[in-house]
């Protein structure tokens, strides 16, 4: 199983062209870093539902709906982490992309991939790519240095 479907398609096979991710929530308490992320997404073309610095906040969000994708941080202010994020996340049907440091791989079953910090903003908007390729079950055209894709293990 994979997380996700694409805006107005029911229960249709992903075709080429069409997008599965157009709205982001950003997870991230750095805030240079959360500010660039946001830059790269909208001039992108992305939309940026939200960008928050933790669990509680991205909670909010994700029970408000229309996010396609919550790209987290792991280590956020507070008592819960960015784990805690994706774990809300997936009882959603959402999918993560996690953006660390030290990838957690004890927790690769709850996002797509991970990219590792630090990353170049262009490496950002092609890790969306490659995770929209995968949750429209294709393969990824570019997978930019950093990213691990946890594939059917995201399941």
């Amino acid at each position: 199983m994979l997380f996700g479907r694409v805006k107005g398609e029911r229960g249709q096979r992903n075709g080429r062209g069409r997008k599965a991710i157009s709205t982001v929530l950003i997870v991230e308490d750095e805030p240079l870093v959360a500010f660039d992320n946001e830059h790269a997404l909208a001039q992108a073309g992305y939309e940026v539902a939200a960008t928050v610095e933790d669990y509680e906040h991205a909670a909010r969000v994700i029970a408000a709906g229309g996010v396609d994708l919550v790209v987290s941080d792991v280590r956020l202010p507070g008592e819960k982490s960015g784990i805690d994020v994706a774990t809300l996340a997936r009882e959603a049907g959402l999918p993560v992309l996690f953006v660390t440091g030290a990838c957690p791989m004890e927790a690769r079953h709850l996002a797509v991939g991970c990219l590792a910090k630090p990353y170049a903003p262009r490496d950002l908007i092609a890790a969306i790519g490659a995770v929209d390729a995968v949750l429209r079950g294709l393969s990824p055209d570019r997978v930019p240095p950093g990213l691990s894709l946890f594939g059917e293990d995201a399941a």
